[in-house]
């Protein structure tokens, strides 16, 4: 990753190849960040540009290295990432050397839906996995520069219990540097949990809304995925909690794929008479997509803000899909995929079309985490039968346990703090 340019003396810019001043100028830009609260913000403003210039908007679009020259750098930002390089083309790399980023047993805050090892799985090779990008490499999660760029600012996850993990593994990266009085985890009502660090005086969030727009799973806690109903044009029943976040990371997709019809109320939950339409569901998704951008662009402040939207997280519930047995799934999984074209099913492909054609049309400037296609290989580390157990487990379930293997959600150490390591990523190196 490179260091910004300077932005006015040209004997600086053509200085920078040295590498002793190159040292300088990174140190200078992070004593800023870690002393200089004043100063990063007067930083930010004189290398700030219209958002609307962004180009992770459109997924999968690049710029030129003489547009990127026209554009100042997003907010949060202290360099970019390498011309040429994508960072979520990559494979996995064995790496026993900084794997796992954290203990299980070191993080009291991951909820026991994620805790594999506590729950009884025998092995711990899904935690040595490392993402290497083909054409660079990722910098190293650095904790203490994510909390000083934090500092007096709010950080939200918004979605359902995929982004929650997202967001749990995040605070497990962080709070190991924080003194334990000086960190806390409460739920202050239903749908939002809040992760507060006194000493930065920052929060760090989740809020439970699986589709974004209000719905009858809207309870985070009392739900189910049957039955689904969704009100159109509602987002704002949820989004003004949103309100005032510096970072907002979306997340919405599981509890559109179903498999069973989806169902668009049109008015409100108290009429007597609910008139309910059941689009496609590309049709109701790429709806919820366009709710979010107008949101997004009415209410947040897009020259100090960022805005991220997580991509699908795939699921491995059939063997078939990558030449296994018919009526496997992610139990007993302990190797990934392989094959480096390894997709998944097609209904993948159709929301992650809706996703593209929506933001590539869309002025509003999202920073887009691609964990979808790395995400595939991982076959090895969902939480399978290694979680707590919500409800008892029939004779039946317990005689063949691939019949309740979670083969949605992940362990933690694990996947989902790669994500947290592209998110870094996107966030201070565009």
């Amino acid at each position: 990753m490179k260091a910004p340019p300077p932005q006015s003396s040209t004997p600086l810019r053509k200085a920078r190849l040295s590498p002793y001043l190159f040292t300088f100028l990174a140190f200078i830009i992070f004593v800023a960040l870690l002393y200089g609260e004043d100063f990063s913000c007067t930083l930010s403003q004189h290398l700030q540009l219209d958002p609307s210039s962004d180009d992770h908007h459109r997924p999968g679009h690049s710029v030129s290295e003489s547009e990127k020259k026209r554009h100042r750098v997003l907010p949060f930002a202290i360099g970019r990432t390498e011309e040429g390089c994508d960072i979520f083309s990559g494979k996995w790399v064995r790496d026993e050397s900084t794997r796992p980023l954290y203990r299980e047993s070191d993080c009291p805050y991951i909820h026991p839906q994620l805790t594999c090892q506590e729950h009884g799985r025998p092995e711990k090779d899904y935690q040595f996995w490392r993402w290497q990008p083909h054409a660079c490499s990722l910098p190293s999660f650095n904790a203490t520069l994510m909390l000083e760029a934090l500092r007096g600012k709010r950080m939200l996850f918004v979605g359902d219990s995929l982004n929650r993990g997202q967001f749990v593994s995040l605070v497990c990266l962080l709070q190991s540097v924080i003194p334990e009085h000086g960190k806390s985890m409460e739920a202050s009502y239903d749908s939002l949990t809040v992760f507060r660090v006194k000493e930065y005086n920052t929060t760090i969030e989740f809020y439970w809304a699986p589709f974004l727009l209000e719905s009858n799973a809207d309870n985070a806690v009392i739900h189910k995925i049957s039955d689904r109903i969704v009100r159109k044009g509602s987002i704002n029943k949820h989004g003004k909690y949103w309100k005032g976040a510096d970072i907002v990371v979306f997340n919405t997709y599981l509890w559109w794929m179903t498999g069973l019809k989806m169902k668009i109320l049109k008015g409100s939950f108290e009429d007597e008479e609910k008139e309910i339409v059941e689009p496609t569901t590309e049709d109701a998704y790429r709806m919820a997509m366009k709710s979010m951008l107008r949101w997004v662009q009415r209410n947040m402040d897009l020259k100090r803000t960022r805005v991220f939207f997580t991509s699908m997280s795939p699921t491995h519930s059939k063997s078939i899909d990558w030449g296994g047995d018919q009526e496997g799934n992610c139990y007993n999984e302990t190797t990934m995929i392989e094959d480096p074209t390894y997709w998944g099913s097609d209904s993948r492909k159709s929301v992650m079309k809706v996703i593209n054609d929506v933001f590539s049309k869309s002025k509003v400037p999202i920073s887009f985490l691609n964990i979808t296609q790395l995400s595939s290989y991982r076959r090895d580390a969902h939480t399978s039968i290694y979680k707590k157990q919500w409800g008892p487990l029939s004779p039946e379930q317990l005689a063949n346990p691939k019949s309740y293997a979670d083969c949605v959600h992940w362990c933690m150490p694990g996947v989902q703090d790669t994500w947290n390591e592209l998110l870094f990523t996107k966030l201070f190196y565009p």
